[in-house]
């Protein structure tokens, strides 16, 4: 796994990194589930109906299940650990926007427990992308943020991965450079001719397209 390391600027992550804010929010919507759930439980179990000790069950596993979502969070949702423990990975933007723009990313979408990598095409929109020009075909060194798995329908599974973008973690522009070095020509070039994908990438149903391994560069291919 390729990796990079920098030192993290906390307080411009902390104000540009849509990731850890997505992150953030999903903390926040755990910690009012919970107290709405253990509240339930409470006035379920203040009821003293038969009934109402198996709904006092269902709201009690739903508050630590939202529980241990709250506490796991922070410690994902280290700015330093998701740059440390992401692997480095080239994404283009593809699409310049007024509130934004899109970016494509070549990612490996294989599990752990898998043998060999499973390339594929992922975008993702961002607001804001500072250290870059808003430009079609702008080369956006980022590193990988796995997240849940998503069963394929023939029963194999692939992680869903996302990039995110160095410039989220630094306004050095020689951080950047060097992030954007650090990937081959090959995998740059392989995004920049196919930019016309993205509009289907984004809108397959797994927002991702996976790639024939023998179609891709030296490297990458089988």
């Amino acid at each position: 796994m390729r990796r990079f390391e920098f030192a993290v600027d906390r307080r411009h992550a902390h104000a540009v990194n849509e990731v850890f804010a997505d992150l953030r929010r999903l903390r926040f919507l755990a910690i009012a589930a919970a107290v709405v759930a253990a509240t339930g439980t409470a006035f379920l179990i203040w009821l003293n109906h038969p009934w109402a000790y198996l709904l006092a069950i269902a709201f009690a596993l739903g508050a630590v299940t939202a529980l241990w979502v709250a506490l796991w969070t922070p410690w994902h949702s280290s700015i330093d650990k998701l740059y440390a423990d992401g692997e480095l990975i080239p994404a283009v933007i593809s699409e310049a926007r007024p509130s934004g723009v899109v970016l494509l990313a070549l990612v490996d979408v294989s599990t752990p427990e898998t043998s060999e990598p499973r390339f594929a095409l992922v975008t993702r929109k961002v607001h804001a992308l500072p250290g870059h020009e808003a430009k079609a075909g702008e080369r956006v060194p980022s590193v990988a943020v796995r997240t849940d798995r998503a069963p394929r329908q023939v029963g194999e599974r692939w992680q869903s991965v996302s990039a995110m973008p160095i410039a989220w973690g630094t306004t050095d522009d020689a951080v950047i450079a060097r992030a954007r070095a650090a990937i081959s020509e090959a995998e740059w070039r392989l995004l920049t001719d196919n930019l016309a994908l993205a509009e289907k990438v984004r809108r397959s149903a797994a927002k991702r397209l996976l790639l024939d391994p023998h179609h891709l560069p030296g490297e990458l291919g089988s």
